[in-house]
């Protein structure tokens, strides 16, 4: 059985943070996503939706009382096709993000690079969008 939504991503990662709002303003200034969603009072993020421009998206909030374990702050990655790689660098760069892997070429035909947000969730970029 194949889910579909259409021509949106039916794939969101979610992330906790301890300050969601910055992770926000880094994701949509610097990465390059778009806000669709932000609930909460004051510094607390109930729930945030981020759509990337090629679709899909990640989802994210406030770290709060009894959360798993594998979803506490800085823990997560999460890869994004883009066939402009090296303008997502160049922001990244310019906003002193720290570059965990740097532009490349892989073997397998994809252009991309890796960068960590500021709580330490891992961002890879490339031209990869999986196998035919």
């Amino acid at each position: 059985m194949t889910e579909t939504t259409g021509n949106r991503s039916a794939i969101w990662p979610c992330f906790r943070y301890e300050d969601p709002r910055a992770a926000i303003r880094f994701i949509v200034e610097v990465l390059g996503f778009t806000e669709a969603a932000v609930y909460g009072e004051g510094d607390r993020v109930d729930h945030a939706e981020l759509r990337w421009p090629g679709g899909g998206g990640v989802m994210l909030g406030s770290v709060k009382d009894g959360d798993p374990p594998g979803e506490r702050p800085g823990v997560g990655s999460v890869y994004v096709v883009t066939s402009e790689p090296d303008a997502v660098f160049e922001r990244v760069v310019r906003a002193g993000a720290r570059v965990t892997r740097p532009m490349r070429e892989e073997d397998y035909g994809s252009r991309g690079f890796t960068c960590g947000d500021p709580e330490g969730v891992q961002w890879s970029f490339g031209t990869y969008a999986g196998a035919e």
